[in-house]
């Protein structure tokens, strides 16, 4: 249940431990929840969503208070913090469980999602076309515990240390006036 003029994003970028990570540290976000989204199985395990059986997504589903951050500059976070271009992948990450996503919970989220993704493309940031998900939210089931703020607990785990800490610390430098004191 959202907080008083609190809205809620439902993103996949890869990676759900790379995504909370980056969204974690983002000034206006009041909390991040690794999980699955875009599925048909009820309850899906990590095991199951990586066999690719589940439909589901690896996202993060960020709270955030519109206020003191939009959804349109909340998605140019996202945008910049992934390769959108690749479907089914995120570096050596492959499968659909890994796809670029975005399940909006409004009509207004689709629009925004909609307009945003029009303004990275005519600005020219991807040779490639963009090829982002936009889907309307069904349902988000947290991911296991042990996976909630994975980073942040193992940091010098070998894939954080090789592949999450070196898309935190891009984030960090690219968007520094927007970062969490």
């Amino acid at each position: 249940m959202e907080e008083k003029g609190l809205e809620t994003a439902t993103l996949g970028a890869g990676c759900f431990w790379c995504v909370e990570a980056v969204f974690d540290d983002l000034k206006g976000v009041t909390d991040v929840v690794s999980g699955y989204s875009g599925g048909h199985t009820e309850n899906p395990t990590y095991r199951e969503v990586c066999s690719e059986t589940t439909g589901h997504a690896e996202v993060a589903q960020i709270t955030f208070d519109p206020a003191e951050l939009s959804f349109a500059d909340l998605l140019r976070v996202f945008f910049a913090v992934h390769d959108p271009t690749t479907l089914n992948r995120q570096g050596n990450d492959v499968g659909s469980s890994y796809r670029s996503a975005i399940f909006y919970h409004s009509d207004e989220q689709k629009r925004v999602a909609e307009e945003i993704i029009k303004e990275v493309t005519e600005a020219g940031v991807y040779d490639k076309p963009i090829v982002t998900e936009v889907t309307k939210f069904d349902k988000f089931y947290p991911a296991e515990d042990y996976h909630q703020e994975y980073f942040a607990n193992n940091p010098t785990q070998p894939y954080c240390a090789a592949v999450v800490a070196p898309k935190v610390a891009k984030f960090r430098k690219q968007f520094l006036g927007r970062l969490k004191k």
